[in-house]
């Protein structure tokens, strides 16, 4: 395999401080996990909830542009709209030039996490009528709510510290819950007023953010300090508290914290690092698989037994360096789903340039498929197909499930990230200009 020509350079710059280790974690008692959940994918619910007169779609966040494509969700994935997500900008920028400390958080973003560019659009859900969507804007930490039809902003709510990063929305598509980078906080929002219902305290730099049990129990993954060049294994330690914080979802009440290194070292696997990346959960959620930081592979964890059962190596593109402050924000691998039956894994390896489907049973792996710098990975609506957003080459990709084959690609904005499953109306094509 051999990297793409069409690569953009990835230097990384210091970004922040790295935080302290934190101390004296204690695990509360979590009850069994039941339900049907995965990472990647909207809940069930909230899929189900597309009435007559919708139409589900593909939204695809466009970080660096700060627009978000509309693409169909299936067959020929062909962009049906485009939305401004930024439509605020000029108000934005002069608030943040305004205000030396997050001007600084400002630059600090651009510097280190966005690779020399701003970050204006990472997760995004739809509302279950389909009249808005609702995305984090990581340089302009906040969420926004906009009405897909005028393209205006109907709320906006600005999260405490300098970042916005995941998102996740509840089963019943009435709460949206996002990371505060900067502040180790996960705030959950009405969808409908972008009123905080709740949050909860996290480890360093909380990530993705998954709900589970029907909507019981939200889970938030932290990753630490990645935009530093202090990567060696020895430097660990200045990576901050990296755990899992699991939440009750109704009151915020922290149920449980899993320090993942515990487990890693009783594997026999101290070498692999404890930042979560992406995860997926089969649909009974009595495992879940993740990837971690500098790792090309993933992680398999029995969630009832509360232990890791199988560490799965992926292949290394030779094209790829070995020298960690060549990997973006810690990244190797970044970007899993699962098929709907549970049976199959669908694996973005981003620094080494390939997504591949692997067998759930057996962790083998099939064909390498050529993608630039893959960096999401989630499911088609009919449930066929393994869609990535390769952000080196600005397209939208589709790998068939069943023979781990490219299916088809589809030009997108620049520097594609997060594709999330949503729904506009039937006869959308785009806000109304003016």
């Amino acid at each position: 395999m051999t990297r793409s020509a069409a690569r953009r350079p990835r230097r990384r710059r210091p970004f922040g401080a790295a935080a302290l280790v934190a101390a004296g974690l204690t695990a509360g008692v979590l009850p069994a996990i039941p339900g049907s959940a995965d990472a990647s994918e909207p809940p069930k619910q909230a899929r189900e909830a597309a009435s007559e007169g919708l139409k589900e779609v593909f939204f695809v966040g466009n970080n660096w542009e700060g627009t978000a494509d509309i693409i169909n969700s299936r067959g020929d994935y062909a962009r049906i709209g485009r939305i401004n997500m930024i439509p605020d900008k000029k108000e934005r920028l002069r608030e943040i030039y305004l205000n030396p400390v997050k001007l600084a958080f400002f630059i600090g973003i651009r510097l280190g996490p966005g690779e020399g560019h701003d970050q204006y659009v990472d997760d995004m859900y739809t509302a279950r009528d389909g009249k808005s969507v609702v995305a984090s804007r990581p340089s302009f930490a906040d969420v926004v709510s906009i009405d897909v039809g005028s393209g205006k902003i109907n709320w906006r709510f600005p999260v405490s510290g300098f970042r916005s990063d995941h998102m996740a929305v509840s089963p019943d598509g009435t709460q949206v819950a996002v990371s505060s980078s900067t502040s180790n906080t996960v705030h959950v929002l009405d969808m409908a007023t972008g009123k905080e219902a709740g949050s909860f305290k996290t480890g360093d730099k909380p990530h993705e953010n998954v709900y589970t049990d029907g909507g019981k129990y939200l889970w938030n993954m932290a990753i630490g300090e990645v935009n530093t060049d202090m990567d060696a294994p020895w430097q660990d330690f200045t990576k901050g508290d990296r755990r899992i914080t699991i939440a009750d979802a109704k009151t915020f009440e922290v149920k449980k914290i899993i320090d993942m290194r515990e487990r890693l070292d009783a594997f026999g696997r101290k070498d692999l690092s404890d930042a979560l990346r992406p995860v997926a959960f089969t649909p009974d959620e009595s495992k879940m698989y993740f990837q971690v930081s500098f790792f090309n592979g993933f992680v398999e964890y029995d969630v009832h037994n509360d232990e890791i059962t199988r560490v799965k190596t992926l292949p290394k593109n030779p094209d790829t360096s070995d020298e960690r402050t060549t990997y973006v924000n810690d990244s190797r691998h970044h970007g899993m789903s699962m098929s709907p039956r549970g049976d199959k894994l669908c694996i973005a390896g981003t620094m080494d340039d390939y997504v591949t489907v692997v067998n759930r049973e057996t962790l083998q792996e099939g064909p390498l498929v050529t993608a630039s710098k893959p960096y999401w990975a989630t499911v088609s609506g009919d449930g066929k197909h393994c869609v990535v957003s390769e952000s080196g080459t600005d397209q939208v990709t589709a790998i068939d499930f069943a023979t781990g084959r490219k299916v088809t690609s589809i030009p997108v904005g620049d520097h594609p990230q997060r594709v999330r499953l949503g729904h506009v109306p039937t006869d959308w094509t785009g806000p109304i200009a003016g």
